[in-house]
């Protein structure tokens, strides 16, 4: 009764249902989200903070080009991918390098396909041969 009173001083009526209530949507916002696949090109060390702050924001595959920091320092391009594929293996995401100068940084939701490269076979040899 005394609910009642608060409800009716509050603008409130009393005789609404307490079942009633309001359903929000909260992964909606998550929806209007595109994918966006961005091309990025490493050149210096600092680069590696662009590309890092677009896969953290969880919608964006990046495809990396290394050429430019490749012929310029090996050891910046070794501490740009170390902390590149660190950063990914803790968002949980995939990393992987196609042909000398592309590599390709997904977040979790995506995972690059990698086949495992069979052994080349060597020849067979008979105990004959020298």
């Amino acid at each position: 009764m005394a609910f009642d009173i608060l409800k009716r001083a509050f603008g409130q009526k009393a005789d609404v249902p307490e079942e009633e209530y309001l359903e929000i949507d909260l992964d909606k916002g998550e929806r209007d989200k595109k994918i966006i696949v961005k091309p990025f090109v490493l050149r210096v060390y600092e680069d590696t903070n662009e590309i890092l702050n677009a896969i953290r924001d969880g919608f964006t595959i990046a495809i990396i080009d290394i050429k430019g920091i490749r012929q310029k320092d090996s050891i910046e391009l070794k501490r740009a991918i170390s902390k590149i594929k660190k950063t990914v293996d803790a968002l949980e995401g995939s990393i992987a390098g196609f042909g000398e100068n592309l590599i390709i940084a997904t977040p979790s939701f995506a995972t690059i396909h990698k086949e495992q490269q069979k052994p080349k076979e060597e020849p067979r040899r008979s105990k004959f041969d020298v």
